[in-house]
């Protein structure tokens, strides 16, 4: 394939955006080579600047369950914006989508939306500090809740140290109040509680990890998670900015039957705009401005244009009984197939699969936590991308990241993408 208008608006872009990208990742710095511009996408393709049409397999890294330019959405979004775009004030289609996610999704009361998913983690740990009156929070090594300088902390210099900043910028100060544990290690976990008695305010966790790959959960840990927070006082926080609404109506809690604390949601609850938002009982969402002393704010949260898209998907997905269960088997199929192809090809590696999000991983062993996701063979994976790219496949430009698969793909497409993978060694 060609990308030569690709690679002009590549070299126009970083003389006015910081790397020619306004998120790191689109820049292909982890494979090499130069982004790709996307010029329309309908349905499950893409179509860039240089006219080659690509399956996408990110789908916006998450939001497009349904396809690209999906007509409710799109309907949705042109009539809306024919009244107005933003008026800052309440609207009636705000408590319209609220009482559809509050009645989609199980243990949650009440729902706040805001503007990212990056704000919804932020906001959810601030409620979780003010709930509880405690100030020291949990996260995970791979597990990425946005840029808040909260979530961008590394490892210590022991298993259970403070954490450090992984980002200019990130003050030590805000470091050492984030705890780092081993994602599917229990007793890890344990350990860090012990020695912080009292001190920790919530556990904030993807409970399906796409962001070093998909990674799931191993049995018992989630419910080993949600024990110690009932017996240590501590809120249990999801991050389901990917898994919301794509692996089940009420996303990850659902899907794997544990109550979360707090669920933070974004991606498909905006139908593909910028939404993100937070729920929990009643009780913890009254600890909010106005209502409560936890103070938050967005003039642009509960936007009328966000509100519709995110409200015509919803009920698409609410409305549909077999949608989650066609996700689901078309990602079996897909996972079928490459691991047909790789293991004739005799190609090291790991596919982990939840719902409608897989990832091969080039590594021998499980892929089960951010350390073994590192191990896999990033050498292969850039020529797996890039090969796959050639063929018409756009996957993710980073193996840690989750693919995202769509109801619009068609049974032909997972069989191109297949073959596109026998190609590739």
């Amino acid at each position: 394939m060609i990308y030569k208008r690709s690679s002009e608006l590549f070299v126009a872009a970083e003389k006015v955006i910081p790397g020619g990208v306004n998120s790191p990742v689109r820049a292909f710095k982890a494979v090499g080579g130069t982004p790709i511009f996307v010029k329309e996408a309908k349905g499950a393709y893409l179509y860039d600047e240089d006219g080659n049409k690509l399956i996408d397999y990110i789908n916006s890294w998450g939001p497009m369950v349904l396809g690209h330019a999906f007509k409710p959405v799109v309907d949705a979004v042109v009539d809306k914006a024919k009244k107005g775009t933003s008026f800052g004030m309440p609207t009636q289609i705000e408590t319209e989508i609220a009482e559809l996610a509050v009645s989609m999704v199980p243990n949650i009361d009440k729902i706040r939306f805001v503007n990212s998913g990056t704000e919804a983690c932020m906001s959810a740990v601030r409620l979780a500090r003010g709930y509880t009156q405690k100030d020291k929070i949990i996260k995970f090594a791979g597990c990425y809740h946005g840029h808040s300088d909260s979530f961008l902390i590394q490892a210590g210099s022991g298993a259970v140290t403070f954490g450090a900043p992984n980002s200019p910028g990130v003050t030590s100060g805000t470091a050492k109040d984030t705890l780092l544990a081993r994602y599917n290690d229990l007793e890890n976990v344990k350990e860090i509680i012990e020695l912080n008695q009292n001190e920790i305010a919530c556990i904030i966790i993807e409970p399906v990890a796409g962001n070093m790959g998909c990674i799931p959960p191993e049995k018992g840990f989630l419910e080993g998670l949600r024990e110690l927070c009932n017996k240590y006082n501590i809120l249990l926080i999801f991050d389901e900015v990917m898994t919301g609404f794509r692996l089940a109506k009420g996303g990850a809690q659902e899907l794997l039957g544990i109550n979360a604390d707090i669920v933070c949601f974004g991606k498909v609850i905006g139908g593909g705009l910028p939404v993100g938002a937070f729920a929990a009982r009643e009780e913890i969402m009254n600890y909010l401005a106005p209502l409560g002393p936890v103070y938050q704010a967005g003039t642009l949260s509960g936007n009328p244009l966000a509100m519709a898209a995110g409200l015509a998907m919803l009920k698409a997905l609410n409305n549909d009984k077999d949608v989650f269960k066609r996700l689901a088997d078309k990602t079996e199929y897909l996972h079928k197939g490459l691991t047909r192809v790789l293991d004739n090809k005799k190609i090291t590696h790991t596919i982990n699969r939840v719902g409608s999000m897989i990832s091969v991983h080039f590594f021998k062993d499980k892929v089960v936590d951010f350390e073994s996701a590192a191990n896999g063979n990033n050498e292969t994976f850039k020529a797996f991308f890039h090969s796959m790219l050639k063929n018409g496949i756009y996957i993710a430009p980073s193996a840690f990241e989750t693919w995202f698969i769509t109801d619009a793909l068609t049974y032909e497409d997972l069989d191109k993408t297949i073959e596109a993978c026998n190609e590739a060694f």
